[in-house]
């Protein structure tokens, strides 16, 4: 860390239950030179990885449904969240995780996928940073069911959607995960299906 604009930074670890949560005491210097002491909670649950899957010539995209409790107590009705194929890298590289994710919750094999870009998901309360990727899909990558990982008391439903009703899904308000915001914007944008 090389910002000059902060210094005397103190850690103090609040919880370490599910992921990490810390708090950080620093001084701030603003922009008219004076410091200031400001103090900042940050939840660290490592970096992820998210995939859109698509076919160009049956026009479709594969989504993901599955329980978050979080949304649900923030006004989610059911708590169901309709999503792209995601998960926490746990030490591995962004591109071997994402093959990993996405045969584990979909089903499908993908050999080769492309990163398109990285962002941070929430950059005011977490450290996490997503990497964003996409790959073709065929009936013929399928190798399973996907469902997620039982072990892990994943119960995630697999959707093939036309890429023209997920696009009206988000207008709609039905899709409202950034990460799946984001990527399928990315395949209208560059024109990825149709």
């Amino acid at each position: 860390m090389t910002n000059r604009r902060v210094k005397n930074i103190v850690k103090e670890e609040l919880s370490d239950n599910w992921y990490t949560l810390n708090k950080y005491s620093f001084d701030f210097q603003l922009n008219n030179g004076s410091w200031v002491h400001q103090e900042r909670e940050a939840y660290d649950r490592g970096n992820g990885a998210a995939i859109l899957l698509y076919n160009k010539e049956q026009k479709t995209i594969i989504l993901t449904k599955q329980f978050r409790m979080p949304t649900y107590v923030n006004g989610n009705e059911d708590g169901f969240m309709i999503e792209v194929c995601a998960g926490l890298l746990d030490n591995d590289n962004p591109e071997n995780c994402i093959k990993k994710e996405t045969e584990e919750e979909t089903g499908y094999r993908v050999n080769e996928v492309k990163k398109v870009m990285e962002a941070y998901s929430s950059p005011g309360s977490v450290t996490e940073i997503l990497h964003f990727f996409i790959a073709e899909y065929s009936e013929e990558m399928k190798v399973s069911d996907g469902g997620g990982v039982e072990s892990e008391t994943e119960d995630i439903e697999v959707m093939e959607v036309p890429f023209s009703k997920a696009m009206e899904m988000v207008t709609k308000g039905i899709i409202k995960d950034m990460k799946s915001i984001i990527l399928l914007q990315y395949a209208q944008i560059n024109r990825l299906i149709g």
